[in-house]
């Protein structure tokens, strides 16, 4: 593995315990995640699941709303509207910075 791998958010560094431990969950969570399409990590060549950094800050962000009493599908369309409102907040700051300083906002 290249070290310059080490910066890539989205390289699959981390093992199924791994992911676990620094979550602080059982796997079997992070195994129902990808059954329910929530998380779809990386497969090694063996076939066992590897997660990335990007896919870590992800099921922290589904644990966050499980622990808050959330449903399964809740918690999918949550996420996808967070998602989807910072998306559209980038858009407006890159439109605004097009339209340069002296223009209405």
């Amino acid at each position: 593995m290249p070290l310059d791998d080490l910066d890539d958010a989205d390289y699959p560094a981390y093992t199924t315990g791994q992911a676990a431990d620094l979550l602080g969950v059982q796997q079997a969570f992070l195994r129902s995640l990808d059954t329910a399409d929530l998380l779809r990590p990386q497969r090694s060549d063996g076939g066992h699941r590897r997660y990335s950094r990007r896919q870590l800050e992800l099921a922290g962000r589904i644990r966050v709303l499980f622990d808050e009493g959330h449903t399964l599908a809740a918690t999918a369309r949550i996420i996808g509207l967070e998602d989807e409102l910072a998306a559209a907040h980038d858009q407006i700051t890159e439109l605004r910075r097009q339209l340069g300083p002296g223009q209405p906002h």
